[in-house]
């Protein structure tokens, strides 16, 4: 049996956790190979890892063996658990609520199986932040300090697991049923402390647009455009180029869309109808996933959405910019999302009309059927 791998800790004992903290930092690698020795050796009869390990639990078959995943690749075996069956499907740990994080599969979010054990774990590593912080920030040990909590919906599950929402981070293999999971978080190695690498979060894999707990990644922002702009369609209007940003100047946030149109006709005079355009913002919302309507509808954290209209040969002068920036002119593809605010005045000097969403998006909350 191995010993035991969160270590008990007084987060009132500043000087202990100081400590211990430098002991972890120090020994990174040898408590990295002691976690990940754990967690094979305790989930090694699962029936996931036991169908590539056939119940042995050497370190070096398991990174042989076991591939590397995605949420797609999991997602089946966190649905049966959800739907009613047994833990030990993925996790010798009885696991007690599901976890929906700010991703999504199939438009609907993600869930992530946790244990009590999980929970003691990341009591731990936030008791662990306590003396940290009282080195740098006067009073916190005197009780001077406000924490927001921001509370999301509950989904329930058949098998009477809750699953709730929570902000996911970087990881790899843990203890609650994830084995060389993939996630999209991009992250930049910014030096060590002593052994242990010290990392800045630079951005989400394929997210092009971000308020709330909303992750919109460019598929997801050209289905919605698409199905907006078959309103333009039959009445002689064609999107030429299309692009956004995530406007966050006021609160609440919003989502704008930048839009080229031409006539059929190719006329230089675009007038269009205020209602169309406010029917094509609203088409865009409701095609956005659910986490994205909930945040406009149940948490008003996002506002509504905006489309500005832009002047013929705005989009060339976007690539002149880009160009004059350093980007290769064969090799220039328009952004979908535009984060530097010299592309946006230039895109704003251009536009001639600005349309909002009227209506909210429809929202429901999320609920696995039983099968």
């Amino acid at each position: 049996m191995l010993p035991r791998m969160i270590p008990r800790y007084n987060p009132n004992d500043s000087e202990y956790g100081l400590k211990l903290l430098e002991d972890l930092t120090t020994n990174a690698y040898e408590v990295q190979q002691r976690v990940l020795e754990e967690i094979i050796v305790k989930n090694a009869q699962t029936e996931y890892l036991k169908g590539f390990l056939n119940g042995h639990h050497d370190k070096k078959d398991f990174k042989n063996k076991v591939p590397v995943v995605n949420y797609e690749d999991v997602k089946p075996y966190i649905e049966r658990i959800a739907n009613g069956e047994t833990s030990e499907i993925i996790s010798a740990q009885k696991i007690t609520e599901l976890l929906t994080s700010s991703g999504t599969s199939g438009g609907q979010p993600k869930m992530m199986p946790s244990t009590v054990e999980d929970l003691d774990r990341k009591t731990f590593f936030y008791n662990l932040l306590v003396p940290v912080m009282n080195k740098y920030v006067d009073g916190l040990d005197q009780g001077k300090g406000m924490y927001l909590l921001f509370i999301k919906p509950e989904i329930s599950t058949p098998s009477g697991l809750v699953a709730r929402p929570f902000y996911q981070s970087s990881f790899y293999t843990v203890y609650t049923g994830l084995y060389r999971y993939r996630v999209g978080d991009i992250l930049m190695v910014t030096g060590f402390h002593n052994k242990a690498p010290q990392f800045r979060f630079m951005h989400r894999r394929n997210v092009v647009l971000s308020i709330d707990t909303d992750k919109t990644n460019e598929e997801d922002l050209l289905n919605a455009v698409t199905q907006a702009k078959l309103l333009l369609e039959p009445l002689g209007f064609l999107l030429i180029e299309y692009t956004s940003y995530a406007d966050t100047s006021s609160i609440p946030g919003h989502y704008v869309l930048f839009w080229e149109l031409k006539t059929k006709e190719n006329n230089d005079t675009i007038e269009l109808e205020t209602i169309i355009m406010e029917q094509c913002c609203s088409t865009v919302e409701q095609s956005l996933d659910s986490v994205y309507r909930r945040c406009r509808r149940k948490d008003n954290s996002i506002g509504p959405l905006e489309i500005r209209i832009v002047q013929h040969g705005t989009f060339d002068a976007l690539m002149d910019f880009s160009v004059s920036q350093g980007s290769s002119v064969n090799q220039y593809k328009t952004p979908r999302c535009i984060q530097s605010e010299e592309a946006i005045r230039i895109l704003d000097s251009r536009v001639v009309g600005r349309f909002f969403s009227k209506s909210t998006p429809l929202w429901e909350p999320f609920r696995i059927e039983t099968q």
